[in-house]
């Protein structure tokens, strides 16, 4: 397999980056199925939320990222936001050869699961307009109705670690999905699934909240298997956690999601 960096290997580590501290949710995913891998996140929280931003500037912080974790030699590349997932992977494998894994909303899970037809998806502005987003939904908007909800504010208040205070701002986004009937609300932002303990407060048990966490571990697991790139090592305490922001707040967001492992640094990227 062809690679920007020929030293790599099964050791390598696994680079994942995110907008800010949202894909620690996809990141946690990663370490449960693949204890053994060594990993490097890359929090970009200066320039979060992508959401809000152009499609040009998120493929230029995409691209920023990208070029940051293959310089620290990763062998694959967890795009763990959705938004730059929708609008700026495909540049990526374009113009890069490390293999690149992607998330984006569950739509295909939740209308297999729906039984209302009637799907709630919540998820960034930058997501929801995005070229990839539209074509996937299209191809079940024949027999799902899809209430689209823009989620704003809520990765900002969940950078800030003011989690606690993002129910008001949900009881909102949800209200159109309840009246609506839908059985199934997908989280299209890799922030939203550390709301679930309050989204469940404030809606009826039967409704299903999917995310793409587990997907995304699994899909990992087996491009690294395809190439022959999973690691042989026994399990790692060699986890890298960068952020260009606040590293009081990434150190305190790991603590409350109960991530103690490795080391977290500030670097300007």
């Amino acid at each position: 397999m062809n690679q920007n960096n020929l030293n790599i290997t099964s050791q390598s580590p696994i680079g994942v980056f995110d907008s800010g501290l949202g894909g620690l949710s996809i990141w946690k995913e990663l370490h449960a199925l693949l204890p053994n891998e060594r990993t490097i996140y890359l929090a970009d929280s200066k320039n979060a939320p992508y959401g809000e931003k152009s499609k040009q500037e998120i493929i230029e912080f995409s691209i920023k990222n990208t070029e940051y974790l293959i310089a620290k030699g990763c062998k694959i590349i967890v795009v763990a936001c959705n938004t730059a997932t929708t609008n700026a992977i495909k540049v990526l494998r374009e113009n890069y050869d490390v293999p690149f894994i992607g998330i984006e909303p569950a739509i295909k899970s939740a209308a297999l699961q729906s039984k209302t037809h009637k799907i709630g998806v919540l998820a960034t502005k930058g997501t929801l307009s995005s070229e990839l987003f539209i074509s996937t939904s299209s191809q079940f908007r024949d027999s799902q109705d899809f209430i689209e909800v823009v989620g704003k504010g809520l990765v900002q208040l969940i950078e800030e670690g003011r989690i606690n205070e993002t129910e008001e701002l949900l009881s909102n986004y949800l209200s159109p999905m309840l009246k609506a009937d839908v059985d199934n609300i997908v989280l299209g932002c890799s922030h939203y699934p550390f709301l679930i303990p309050i989204i469940k407060k404030l809606i009826p048990e039967h409704i299903n909240i999917i995310d793409s966490g587990i997907a995304v571990a699994k899909q990992t697991k087996n491009i690294l298997d395809q190439h022959g790139l999973l690691a042989n090592q026994p399990k790692t305490t060699e986890n890298y956690f960068y952020t260009n922001a606040n590293l009081l707040v990434l150190k305190q967001f790991l603590t409350q999601i109960e991530i103690t492992e490795g080391n977290v640094l500030f670097e300007e990227f």
